[in-house]
């Protein structure tokens, strides 16, 4: 009988499989009411033939349909889908898409941030987390059929790209992988080395053609809206004919032009009907600065708009933060038909201005990158106001990739004819002929950035052998670049050297995890000084606040011209240094300027201050300050799934419960 069954159910199966061929060669294919492009028809054939698939194609194209049509699919089925997202924003956009197309309770959302519906066929979640939950075999991923990248690309990020190769390393070999980014120039190599390492088929889809092409453009006070060829005229001319007090004076008037460069460029662009357009600021503080000063002489929306608008967010913003500095800008810029999307932001204030750049409302949104990732919300043009960004290092040029994945949101499906990317320049310091080059084609391939956590090391340990370790560090995309070439990679030595250190401070023993290694084991980063804290009995001569203030100090992001209010703290911090000093391996791994910082904000904080009176106390933005509280609460979470001391556990859950305050919460 249960053959019977098979037997039909085999029958059934191929029979879907050539009417689904049968329509594939006669263009009748569908999905969701739209007709599909011969791209999508090509990645949904490879997807039906059960293989993996790279989708290169560019921005604004339709990839994420070929995404849909996946979970469609397989919900069908029921089998489980996994949606991985490099930020969390675009998760939490995702779930809400998702959860209003196959309801509630057939979708999940896993970040640091919030665990809803974990079980779901369609899970979504941060990469981060996917790898931590397979290199920690924390879940079983027996019925999961495919696994979703989206913004692959990511895998280049230099802090950040191990996470991708991780998750594709470690993923169960009978999973299945649609990866999706804007052009990838070696995405065939890289799609090689996926199949090389998980014996399976993968097919690469590529669609470079844009549905709505760009023009690429400059733009100078002195010079209007040019292009980038005849700019090359212009500068090589100024070169050859300015001197000395002359050029000395054109410098002068290059840089004082272009600060204030979009109050002639924006009215400009609104006389050539070239608006809604997004304006790209690699800077939180001048990006709000520069919406401001366009506010003071522009109004975009008549008085319906304005009501609808101040309707919305007396709606949507509660009580205790409606008279926050950020709410009162955002809501004065938000009713003349402007807004500013930033990191800074708390995160009420981005989904509202997203709300309105959807309906059409804002017509010159000042944003940082932030927003060209995954956010489906293209405009008639796009501003570059620099191509040159601060890369935590230094200021450099955008590569070819960073460029076209900002430029690409230029450009409507369905309604404009193109898109018009416009580079402000400074003519005596640009290089123009670079600003040519990354503006002409999406150049920058993918690479590895493949490199050995401490968490990696320890999982490496408890769940592998030797022989299989050395197998696993040769899977990586880097080692097959370089055996590609005939080189060596150095991976081995790497894991070796970091295994010798950890036998030192006593989590590894004769080439096996110790206790003290499997605590760590569960810790995602920082390892070495969460574990020295609350592995060993120093937690227990720390208050649950002082803890709060450890934590925070530990994980806190420096950031250029951040300010605290360190007055008094001298005391506390002297104390709370003494003991931090009976540790040496914690000592050394801590960051005891960080501890200044953090002593008074968190002190106010956890003893009850309002939002208000606790960013009194330093100049970083809100959303920075929401996100480490976020942080602070996900890092003891992965304390209490760490220990066995159910002391140490509800010591946590209190000191947890101090700080997760309302406006701390995440809601979705």
């Amino acid at each position: 009988m249960a053959n019977t069954a098979h037997k039909a159910l085999k029958t059934i199966n191929n029979f879907s499989y050539i009417l689904f061929i049968i329509l594939i060669r006669y263009q009748l294919m569908k999905f969701k009411n739209l007709e599909l492009d011969q791209f999508q028809i090509e990645s949904i054939k490879h997807i039906e033939a059960n293989k993996s698939v790279v989708v290169s194609a560019a921005t604004g194209c339709g990839k994420t349909l070929i995404a849909d049509y996946i979970i469609d699919k397989y919900i069908k089925e029921n089998k489980r889908v996994i949606y991985t997202a490099p930020i969390k924003a675009l998760s939490n956009q995702k779930y809400k898409d998702f959860k209003n197309d196959y309801g509630e309770d057939k979708v999940g959302i896993l970040t640091g941030d919030v665990s809803i519906n974990h079980t779901a066929q369609i899970l979504i979640m941060t990469t981060e987390i996917y790898r931590n939950m397979l290199i920690t075999k924390e879940s079983a991923f027996d019925d999961v059929s495919y696994v979703i990248f989206d913004e692959i690309h990511f895998i280049s990020d230099v802090e950040r790209g191990v996470v991708w190769e991780e998750s594709i390393i470690f993923s169960p070999n009978h999973i299945r992988f649609l990866c999706l980014s804007a052009t990838i120039p070696n995405a065939q190599e890289f799609a090689e080395w996926i199949s090389k390492i998980k014996l399976h088929p993968v097919e690469v889809v590529k669609n470079p053609k844009r549905i709505v092409p760009l023009e690429h453009y400059v733009y100078t006070t002195q010079d209007g809206i040019i292009t980038m060829q005849k700019a090359k005229e212009i500068i090589e001319y100024e070169k050859r004919y300015l001197y000395g007090a002359k050029r000395k004076e054109a410098r002068q008037i290059d840089i004082k032009d272009h600060q204030f460069s979009h109050r002639r460029l924006i009215p400009e662009l609104r006389a050539k009907d070239a608006l809604p357009c997004i304006f790209f600021v690699f800077s939180r503080t001048l990006c709000e600065a520069k919406a401001l000063d366009l506010e003071k002489k522009n109004d975009f929306l008549g008085q319906k708009e304005k009501q609808e608008i101040f309707s919305y967010i007396n709606e949507k913003i509660t009580d205790d933060i409606r008279e926050f500095q950020s709410v009162i800008m955002v809501r004065r810029l938000l009713s003349k038909g402007i807004g500013v999307h930033h990191a800074g932001l708390l995160p009420i204030l981005k989904d509202i201005v997203e709300h309105f750049f959807a309906k059409g409302y804002i017509k010159v949104l000042f944003a940082t990158e932030t927003f060209a990732v995954g956010i489906n919300m293209p405009a008639r043009t796009v501003v570059f106001n620099s191509n040159e960004k601060y890369d935590g290092i230094n200021f450099r040029y955008l590569n070819s990739k960073e460029y076209f994945q900002l430029a690409g949101r230029a450009g409507r499906r369905g309604i404009d004819k193109f898109g018009r990317v416009i580079s402000i320049i400074e003519k005596t310091y640009v290089d123009i002929d670079r600003l040519i080059r990354i503006s002409t084609k999406d150049t920058e391939p993918i690479r590895s950035q493949f490199k050995l956590s401490i968490n990696s090391v320890l999982n490496l340990l408890k769940n592998h052998n030797h022989g299989e370790i050395e197998e696993i560090l040769k899977l990586n995309f880097s080692h097959f670049l370089e055996a590609k070439k005939n080189k060596k990679t150095f991976f081995i030595h790497e894991f070796k050297n970091k295994v010798h250190t950890l036998k030192e401070f006593g989590y590894i023993l004769n080439e096996t995890v110790t206790d003290k290694g499997d605590f760590a084991s569960n810790i995602y980063s920082n390892e070495i000084a969460i574990t020295e804290l609350f592995y060993t009995d120093l937690w227990r001569q720390f208050s649950k606040k002082e803890i709060i203030i450890l934590i925070a100090a530990i994980i806190h992001e420096t950031r250029r011209g951040e300010s605290f209010d360190k007055e008094g703290i001298t005391p506390v911090y002297n104390k709370m240094m003494n003991t931090i000093n009976q540790n040496d391996i914690l000592a050394e791994n801590f960051n005891k300027a960080n501890l200044k910082k953090t002593i008074k904000i968190i002190s106010r904080w956890f003893d009850g201050c309002t939002f208000e009176e606790m960013m009194g106390l330093t100049n970083i933005l809100e959303g920075d300050v929401i996100r480490m509280f976020r942080q602070i609460i996900d890092y003891c979470r992965q304390v209490k799934r760490a220990t066995k001391d159910l002391e140490l556990d509800e010591f946590l859950s209190q000191a947890m419960n101090a700080i997760d305050r309302d406006i701390v919460k995440v809601q979705l």
